[in-house]
């Protein structure tokens, strides 16, 4: 089997650049993992804006806060839960594996929990990144990353070591292609 392209890339720019490489759709666990990661540094952004807010109000900083967190969860975060939802979960389910199928059920319950987060704090940030508004309400915003956390925690320590163990090299590779078309549209 020959080398992949995004292999090759990797490669070059790690000894260009040095560093770990940024992983690739030829891996999509690791992608879905470094997802986890971006999802977590926007809920540290939104922390960081709910302690900018009291003492400066919606200045700029906190405008261009919440268009970065806005323009995050209604495009990469909605692509990641696409992710999991129309490709990972059925490929585990096809597994016919009974931890897989009880862990998707909490994670898709979960998920709708999360969603519903979303569109409450989603109203908050809006008026902040037009700078009609100043108010963010706190319990809204934590309870928002405190879901999240949650929820990562157990995708990262149960779902994604399940799903290396029971998928084959083909159904990654499949996952992998299926995220990557789902960014070019």
């Amino acid at each position: 089997m020959g080398t992949r392209p995004h292999a090759v890339v990797r490669t070059l720019m790690n000894s260009l650049i040095g560093g770990t490489p940024a992983p690739t759709f030829d891996d999509p666990l690791e992608m879905l993992l470094a997802c986890h990661g971006r999802i977590q540094a926007q809920c540290g952004t939104l922390h960081k804006l709910l302690a900018h807010l009291p003492p400066h109000g919606c200045d700029t900083q906190a405008q261009q806060a919440a268009r970065a967190i806005l323009r995050y969860f209604d495009t990469a975060g909605r692509h990641h839960h696409d992710d999991e939802e129309q490709d990972l979960f059925p490929l585990l389910r096809a597994t016919g594996d009974s931890a897989a199928q009880q862990l998707i059920a909490r994670l898709l319950g979960e998920h709708q929990i999360m969603d519903a987060a979303w569109r409450q704090l989603r109203c908050y940030l809006t008026g902040l990144a037009h700078g009609t508004s100043a108010a963010l309400d706190t319990a809204t915003a934590e309870h928002f990353i405190a879901v999240y956390d949650r929820h990562i925690a157990l995708e990262n320590s149960q779902l994604l070591p399940l799903a290396k163990q029971l998928l084959t090299a083909a159904q990654l590779q499949t996952l992998g292609k299926n995220m990557a078309t789902r960014r070019m549209n």
